[in-house]
């Protein structure tokens, strides 16, 4: 792969102050950036247009759940047993879902596929690029988590079937069982006792044991306060997918250093969960210290308003420099990937997108996307329409 030199951008590295200068990509990497950066091989001049790393959407079900179809078509959750921690998301991921090109002309190079939230333990997830023929060529990293879910729809799916779980304390009851056999399962392999190899327990294993995060889904501050009280039962790593009334448990959050992934935020108030949802609580969050980033649960929201939810956000009171780091450099902390992706900075992936201006005015669009130095889409002004490198 040969040098690339972009030119005259005005870089908004996330990790740093802005400036004006250059970025020198080298093997899909960036070998240097600033403004005394030196221009070499092919050089590609921004004339003035932003520059920021890829945004990423940490909670989606792109490619599982394509936008529009259902049943038969949609493979978002396996809804025939309560405790499904061993499916994995990365195995009914199409990667010609449209929702791809659409992630492409919002920006974002990154996206964490989960499964649904139909069981109290739902899969595993993968985090992927936007561009790719192949899911496993796509793939940054996988597991990037185990999916739980707490509320209203695991207790809806099982109540309708008339099994447990049909409430929450039950879902919490099968959480809690899960867990208990996954560490007997761990005692006796530490003993030294054979034991069959489980694939639930192996996955459940991996967050006991702190390699991957627990991630739970829960919008009710009852439910999120269950979520706080699992975690220090059992010690894992936990962050908080949706998080709509996190707000309220904002200080003790913090406190715990637990990350909140904060959306849909442009969802009517479908249901009793979400009757506090506003667009003012990811500042609320900010303010009492959480690390927060934004999601859209593609395709509860399309995956390229995902900028959008920031810049009405920041309307609502959240500070446009931690809007830009819940799109870039947080999501990349919680999927483990902050050493590659996130922030403009030498020896990270070349995953980068140049803006007409400011993504955060709704007038300004993405025009160029970079995926590992590789230009993946630009933004036709003929057509008016975004123009997507073929993925075969």
């Amino acid at each position: 792969m040969s040098t690339l030199t972009i030119v005259n951008a005005h870089v908004v590295p996330i990790e740093g102050a802005p400036f004006d200068g250059a970025v020198v990509i080298e093997k899909g990497r960036i070998a240097e950036a600033g403004p005394e950066a030196t221009p070499r091989g092919t050089i590609l001049d921004a004339e003035g247009q932003w520059l920021l790393p890829g945004f990423i959407d940490a909670h989606v079900h792109l490619g599982m759940h394509p936008e529009g179809e259902v049943g038969s078509t949609a493979d978002v959750n396996e809804t025939t047993d309560p405790v499904t921690a061993a499916v994995r998301a990365i195995d009914a991921v199409d990667p010609f879902d449209p929702g791809f090109d659409d992630a492409l002309a919002g920006g974002i190079t990154t996206v964490n596929v989960n499964p649904g939230s139909g069981n109290p333990i739902g899969g595993l997830a993968v985090a992927l690029h936007t561009h790719g023929a192949l899911i496993d060529d796509m793939v940054l990293r996988s597991p990037s988590g185990l999916k739980s879910a707490l509320g209203e729809n695991p207790k809806r799916v099982y109540g309708d079937k008339k099994q447990t779980p049909s409430t929450r304390l039950g879902t919490a009851m099968v959480i809690r069982q899960a867990f208990t056999d996954a560490q007997n399962y761990l005692a006796k392999q530490a003993a030294g006792e054979r034991v069959d190899v489980d694939p639930t327990l192996e996955a459940l294993a991996l967050v006991l044991q702190r390699e991957i995060p627990w991630r739970q889904h829960a919008h009710r501050a009852d439910d999120i306060a269950t979520a706080l009280r699992l975690a220090e039962e059992f010690g894992y790593d936990l962050v908080l997918d949706h998080g709509t009334e996190a707000h309220v448990h904002g200080e003790r959050i913090a406190e715990r250093e637990i990350p909140v992934l904060i959306g849909p935020l442009f969802t009517t108030k479908s249901k009793v969960e979400l009757r506090a949802r506003s667009l003012a609580n990811p500042g609320k969050l900010a303010r009492a210290g959480v690390e927060i980033s934004l999601i859209t649960d593609h395709p509860v929201v399309p995956i390229n308003f995902l900028v959008h939810q920031a810049t009405l956000s920041v309307k609502e009171g959240l500070d446009p420099e931690i809007a830009l780091r819940a799109l870039t450099i947080n999501p990349a902390r919680v999927l483990g990937l902050d050493d590659r992706i996130g922030s403009i900075e030498p020896g990270k992936d070349a995953d980068l997108v140049l803006w007409s201006g400011d993504p955060l005015d709704v007038m300004q669009r993405a025009r160029r996307v970079l995926i590992g130095g590789r230009t993946v889409m630009e933004y036709d002004d003929v057509a008016r329409a975004a123009r997507v490198a073929e993925r075969i």
